[in-house]
């Protein structure tokens, strides 16, 4: 009897290990795709509030030519530096961008994350 009991409980078996590894595939390839548009958000965030802190004479003109020299260095490519808009809030100007990205996970399926933000204008250069 103590036979029979040992053979009931020997793991994982050949579909189970099938499904296990299938999923750990899965999220690894979710991670390695969705990645980068995180980083590329990071990017972004990084650029739009160092613009926003030091935003020259404060100009919309100015504005935009430096976040467009910085798009040109940091080589972003989600959104364009013309889409970040210059938005008046109670407390003064801010840049604002929202956008969706998205990347082909397999065949037709593909995933997006939609990013917003928003960055108060230094006001001392404004």
């Amino acid at each position: 009897m103590q036979i029979t009991s040992l053979k009931r409980q020997r793991g994982l078996g050949w579909f189970g290990l099938l499904f296990v590894f299938g999923t750990i595939a899965f999220f690894a390839l979710v991670a390695i795709k969705v990645g980068p548009l995180y980083m590329n958000q990071g990017t972004i965030v990084r650029v739009v509030s160092t613009v926003a802190k030091n935003p020259g004479s404060g100009e919309p003109a100015d504005i935009r030519k430096a976040l467009g020299r910085r798009w040109d260095i940091d080589y972003i490519k989600q959104i364009e530096a013309k889409d970040i808009k210059i938005k008046r809030t109670p407390s003064g100007k801010a840049l604002v961008y929202d956008y969706e990205a998205r990347v082909n996970l397999f065949y037709n399926v593909f995933v997006v994350i939609h990013f917003k933000g928003e960055h108060p204008i230094s006001k001392g250069s404004v």
